[in-house]
């Protein structure tokens, strides 16, 4: 185990170092262009504001297929997906889960997570900094039920009933994406959970 708490918190150690809060707008939007003749504002191009339509704010999410070694799919609706999103500090995504489907424990390092459960039963929880002691908070969710994942804190969810689960997240930042550090140490804590507990090996499989 102290594999697993040393993995962790290098994962915790990440987040610290590139956490950033998104910046407050001058304008009323900064639709993103691929382009790279406009303004450049919070990483994207803005595109001319004279060309911007109602398009440019609206995206429709299937639900996501499941069937894959974890039992979850993420529906990122970022600004990457939503251009309309650029500077304006939000994001959402759309989170389906199969039977004991698990979204792995990951953060947000530039921004806080809202969930509300739309169907199923969810199993969600975050642990705090070292600050705290590292405590574990973990609430059952139902349909209906809201939880908040503060910001840059490692969390995860959990399918616990005994049918399929769909919950929506919110997110104060345009994009949410982790790290290449991150995302390595998560695979050595799936891969090492894998490995030594059998139990978990349907919930931790890569």
């Amino acid at each position: 185990m102290k594999v697993v708490y040393f993995l962790v918190a290098i994962l915790a150690l990440t987040s610290s170092l590139v956490s950033a809060y998104d910046p407050s707008p001058l304008q009323d939007f900064c639709v993103a262009a691929k382009e790279k003749d406009g303004v450049f504002v919070n990483g994207k191009f803005c595109k001319d504001p004279k060309l911007v339509k109602a398009e440019d704010f609206f995206r429709h999410v299937e639900p996501g297929k499941t069937d894959n070694p974890v039992g979850s799919n993420v529906t990122q609706v970022f600004v990457d997906q939503l251009p309309g999103l650029n500077t304006l500090g939000i994001a959402l995504a759309r989170i389906d889960f199969a039977p004991k489907g698990l979204n792995a424990p990951h953060t947000h390092p530039r921004g806080t997570e809202i969930l509300i459960v739309l169907e199923g039963t969810l199993y969600v929880g975050f642990v705090t900094s070292n600050q705290d002691g590292n405590r574990l908070f973990t609430k059952v969710l139902n349909k209906g039920d809201v939880f908040v994942f503060p910001i840059g804190l490692i969390h995860f969810q959990l399918n616990v009933g005994y049918g399929n689960a769909v919950a929506i997240a919110g997110l104060s930042s345009q994009n949410q994406e982790l790290s290449l550090l991150q995302m390595l140490c998560l695979k050595l804590i799936r891969l090492f959970l894998l490995r030594f507990s059998p139990k978990l090996s349907r919930w931790t499989r890569l």
